[in-house]
C-alpha cells in the first residue's frame, strides 16, 4: 500500500495540481473579464455564456498542459481528445451527484456551522466536497485513461 501511495502521489500529482490552479485562473479569469470588462453581464445569456466559455477554455488549457507538462504524453490522436473529454464529462457528473447528495444530506440532518443557516452550509459543503471529488476523479481519469502510459 505504501508503494502504491508513493507512486500515486508522485511528481505528476503535484504538477497536475499546479496545472489545475493555472487552468482555473485562466477559466475563471475569462469569466470575470467577460462579465465585468466586456459587459456580458448586461445580456440575458451573458453569465451562462461566460461560464461555458470559461470551462471550455480552462479545459483546453488543462488538456495541453497536462498532456505535455504533467504526463509528458506524445500521442497524437483524436481518440485521446475524446478520452479527455469523456473523462471531464464523467467527472462533472460524479461531482454533481456527490454535491447533490451532500447538500441533501446536510439539509436532512439540519447541519450547520460557522453561523451559517442550513441551506448556506449545505451549499458550501456540497461545493467543497464536489470540487474535491472532481479533482480526485479527474486526476485518476487523466493519468490512467486519457493520458495513460503505454
Amino acid at each position: 500500500m505504501k508503494d502504491f501511495l508513493k507512486k500515486f502521489f508522485d511528481i505528476k500529482f503535484w504538477k497536475f495540481l499546479l496545472v489545475g490552479v493555472l487552468n482555473t485562473l485562466v477559466g475563471e479569469g475569462l469569466v470575470f473579464l467577460s462579465l465585468n470588462v466586456f459587459g456580458w453581464k448586461n445580456f440575458g445569456w451573458g453569465p451562462g455564456a461566460a461560464a461555458v466559455l470559461g470551462v471550455v477554455v480552462g479545459s483546453i488549457v488543462s488538456f495541453f498542459l497536462n498532456k505535455y507538462f504533467t504526463f509528458k504524453n506524445n500521442e497524437k490522436s483524436w481518440g485521446q481528445v475524446l478520452r479527455f473529454t469523456l473523462n471531464i464529462g464523467v467527472c462533472l457528473l460524479i461531482r454533481v451527484i456527490i454535491a447533490t447528495a451532500v447538500s441533501e444530506g446536510c439539509k436532512a440532518a439540519s447541519l450547520s456551522m460557522f453561523g451559517m443557516d442550513v441551506n448556506t452550509f449545505a451549499a458550501n459543503m456540497s461545493w467543497i466536497i464536489g470540487a474535491g471529488m472532481f479533482v480526485v476523479c479527474n486526476y485518476i481519469g487523466q493519468r490512467f485513461f486519457a493520458f495513460k502510459e503505454k
